[in-house]
């Protein structure tokens, strides 16, 4: 690396050889990531294979599960002797902060109680009203009307098909905890490629919803049964442009 300003006289060419990886560097965060699973699977945690980012160590008694998003990490179990051996396993060999109950990750809110646990996405939807000018906007009962068919070749294109794509992505991933606008979500993300005016208006209509409820989320009761619930179907040529097939599922907790 150059070194720091006022190391070197003027005309000299040093350099610094780095020993380890250093904060801002491209290979820092792969190195880091590296060392951490190195931790967890020399302490007995096994990582996902459908989410590197995903480690689960499983006991006789106990699991415990953690999530990694860069340096931020989820820990999640059924027993608290474990959640403290992972906490000191952690204090052992990083420098770290316990930030206590969680309330708050990557757009997510979430609320405790002793009836259960609620999630939602308020402020993230209000910052996506805001960045779209739709908060002094007229509320929406549904997200889509019933009968809309939308298409490839009506209406005129976006100038900036960049703002509609932005948009959708977005909205994507709010149906973490809005199941109510997927469907709606679905058939506005079948035209990233080429967003038409329609389509924007459309989504300017989720948008509309969306302001009348955006602290609506999913509650999981304390009470309700913990089995897995899947429903899968699918349709044949259903879309009257493309003649495409539609896969829908469903999964409930």
């Amino acid at each position: 690396m150059n070194p720091p300003p006022g190391f070197c006289t003027q005309g000299e060419t040093r350099v610094c050889r780095l020993r380890k990886s250093l904060y801002g560097l491209k290979q820092a965060s792969r190195n880091w990531f590296f060392k951490l699973t190195t931790v967890l699977l020399d302490a007995g945690f096994r990582q996902s294979q459908a989410d590197h980012s995903l480690f689960t160590l499983v006991t006789h008694t106990s699991i415990t599960i953690v999530l990694v998003y860069v340096d931020d990490i989820l820990i999640a179990g059924n027993a608290l002797s474990q959640i403290d051996f992972f906490k000191n396993l952690l204090s052992t060999h990083f420098k770290t902060k316990d930030l206590g109950t969680l309330k708050f990750f990557l757009g997510l809110e979430v609320a405790r109680s002793s009836a259960g646990i609620f999630l939602n996405q308020r402020k993230y939807t209000l910052d996506i009203l805001s960045d779209s000018g739709q908060l002094g906007a007229r509320t929406a009962s549904f997200p889509m009307e019933q009968h809309l068919k939308l298409s490839t070749e009506d209406g005129s294109l976006l100038p900036d098909p960049s703002i509609y794509r932005r948009l959708v992505g977005h909205l994507i991933y709010l149906t973490i905890t809005r199941p109510d606008i997927v469907y709606a979500v679905n058939i506005l993300s079948q035209f990233m490629h080429a967003p038409r005016v329609p389509h924007m208006t459309a989504a300017t209509r989720v948008l509309r919803y969306l302001k009348g409820n955006p602290g609506q989320g999913i509650f999981f009761s304390s009470s309700s049964t913990t089995q897995v619930t899947a429903y899968t179907d699918s349709d044949w040529a259903s879309c009257p442009t493309t003649r495409r097939s539609t896969i829908g599922y469903f999964i409930q907790l």
